[in-house]
């Protein structure tokens, strides 16, 4: 072979070897993006790993922020004048007028009262003279405050702590009373007044997240004989029923609460109770005398 063909085989020799360097590094050149490319796809997909975490993560604290509440069982009231039976009415203010007297309410299906007043006089030989009342509070649930039932559990205590603080009362008994609502207390004390000797009954019971409180005194006016403590206290009792019976049946036909979580505000009736209490059954019991004594 001559010379000049060794060297042009040499020359093809390198150009080959020139070629296989060149494909090589092309092809790792063309490796680098794509192994770029997958390193940003894996980069990007951590970052939206750690974005969802955040946004689930605050999402969950902001869930944990807003507050709920147990929604109160009863929703309404019933008018507190058709709490009691004509029988039952009968039976404690025999000489009532048919109709109660309402009381006055800024939002009655939160609160509500109702009274009856009964003179028997018998001429000389003195007079009978009876006074009901029954009054109806409702609480609704609260983030703020708390749930219904608790509420009206607070209220219950207030209402026989009341009752047992009377100015003047004498022979004062507290008993529990089974079988009316889910906690019932009756405080029992004699009143004297000019007009005679009266025998008060107040009868504080709570049913869900409403208090229902009966007042009842009876006394025996100009010579007549006073009332039995015991037979008031029966009659009381019977009225007291009735009436948490009437709470129930006003809210059986769909007007109870769904049971779910109550609004992150405060409703206006819960707000409404808290701030304007009604008066309480002791001071209403002092009341009677004063008819009585125009009666009498």
């Amino acid at each position: 072979m001559s010379e000049g063909t060794m060297q042009r085989a040499a020359q093809r020799d390198q150009g080959d070897k020139r070629v296989r360097r060149l494909s090589r590094v092309l092809l790792g050149a063309a490796a680098v993006p794509v192994m770029l490319v997958a390193a940003g796809c894996s980069s990007d997909s951590g970052s939206d790993d750690a974005g969802g975490k955040e946004s689930g993560a605050s999402a969950s604290a902001s869930v944990s922020a807003s507050p709920t509440v147990q929604a109160a069982t009863y929703a309404s009231l019933p008018d507190p004048c058709d709490t009691l039976s004509k029988g039952t009415l009968g039976d404690l203010v025999p000489k009532a007028p048919k109709s109660g007297k309402q009381g006055k309410s800024d939002d009655v299906a939160t609160r509500g009262s109702c009274s009856w007043s009964s003179l028997d006089n018998n001429g000389v030989k003195g007079s009978q003279f009876r006074w009901l009342n029954v009054s109806l509070l409702r609480f609704d649930s609260d983030v703020t405050r708390g749930e219904g039932d608790k509420l009206a559990q607070e209220y219950f205590d207030k209402q026989v702590q009341d009752a047992q603080s009377v100015d003047g009362a004498k022979n004062a008994k507290t008993a529990p009373v089974t079988g009316t609502g889910e906690a019932a207390t009756l405080v029992t004390y004699d009143l004297k007044k000019k007009e005679g000797s009266f025998k008060q009954q107040t009868l504080v019971t709570r049913v869900e997240n409403v208090v229902v409180t009966v007042d009842y005194n009876g006394a025996g006016l100009a010579g007549e004989k006073t009332p039995s403590a015991d037979s008031l206290a029966k009659l009381v009792k019977k009225a007291a029923k009735e009436a948490v019976a009437a709470v129930t049946k006003a809210n059986s036909g769909g007007g109870t609460g769904t049971g779910g979580a109550a609004s992150p505000s405060p409703s206006e009736s819960a707000s409404k109770s808290a701030s304007k209490s009604p008066s309480t059954s002791t001071s209403k019991s002092a009341s009677p005398s004063k008819s009585t004594a125009k009666k009498s």
